[in-house]
């Protein structure tokens, strides 16, 4: 996986190799998911690990503030048409522009940015393959200096096939066309777990792919043959399309990544996704594997 392969990841070494680019973007993009009662979580800006240390250039892009609407009442409901290019144009990310993004904890903030500006059209952008962890443990440069890219105007061409909304996923459920996969823990999954988003279990008839399941030991993404060995055994590439969730429409990117890395035509995630639907009794669950 080394270099920058389309793919939407890009190495350490391809980055180091190009940060004084003139059209390079990179952004952290960390948020924290705090435990909380009510729960299952706040949310917490991931702003001070950027000014604690960054990589070199590198912008800090706040998710829950600058991309997500705040009309919702949904955390992370993303913006859509001309909210959506002003904010990245006010973010400094316009034609030409190759974008990393990266997160200091887990990628699902790269991965959420990284789906975000993919499905605006921007087709130069790539996740940084083990994210900060890897760049420092690599031993590579951080500064603390807060960056900031110049405005431009942002040119987007939205596919809105990279989303689908709770109607869909309902569709989806007696639909033999679609393969619906939940990206959360197997015990979330099945309703074993404590964790839960306001009712046990799973959307009906959703098959289960942890996006923990995803990354190595080192926090990397795992081999194609490996990943694709994740997708085959839940009938991935037997369905012409594949809907992913999770709790708020975050760790479902990652899976989105990893299916869109192997090829799948037809790659969507459920914005709501388990925060919206448990909202509504009458949207079928289920528990067990």
């Amino acid at each position: 996986m080394s270099g920058w392969d389309g793919r939407g990841l890009v190495s350490t070494d391809w980055l180091a190799a190009n940060l004084s680019d003139p059209d390079l973007r990179v952004f952290d993009a960390t948020v924290h998911l705090r435990p909380a009662k009510p729960g299952p979580y706040v949310v917490e800006s991931g702003r001070a690990d950027y000014e604690a240390g960054h990589i070199p250039g590198a912008a800090f892009l706040d998710l829950a503030r600058d991309l997500s609407d705040a009309a919702s009442a949904l955390g992370f409901t993303r913006l859509k048409g001309q909210a959506l290019a002003d904010a990245l144009g006010a973010a400094g990310i316009g034609p030409g522009h190759k974008v990393v993004c990266y997160s200091t904890s887990t990628p699902m903030w790269a991965t959420r940015l990284w789906w975000m500006l993919r499905s605006a059209g921007l087709a130069d952008v790539a996740v940084l393959d083990g994210g900060f962890a890897r760049w420092t443990a690599e031993g590579r440069p951080v500064e603390t200096e807060s960056r900031r890219y110049p405005a431009v105007k942002a040119v987007i061409t939205e596919r809105p096939d990279a989303w689908a909304d709770k109607h869909d996923v309902l569709a989806a459920i007696d639909d033999g066309g679609v393969c619906t996969i939940n990206a959360l823990s197997a015990g979330v999954h099945s309703g074993e777990a404590e964790m839960n988003y306001g009712r046990k279990g799973h959307i009906k008839g959703s098959r289960n792919v942890p996006y923990a399941a995803l990354l190595d030991a080192e926090g990397r993404y795992r081999s194609d043959a490996e990943l694709r060995a994740l997708f085959e055994a839940v009938g991935a590439f037997e369905r012409p399309r594949v809907i992913f969730y999770c709790g708020g429409g975050i760790s479902a990117t990652m899976d989105a990544l990893a299916l869109t890395r192997l090829g799948h035509p037809s790659v969507a995630v459920y914005d709501g996704s388990m925060s919206e639907w448990t909202k509504d009794p009458n949207l079928p669950m289920e528990t067990g594997a």
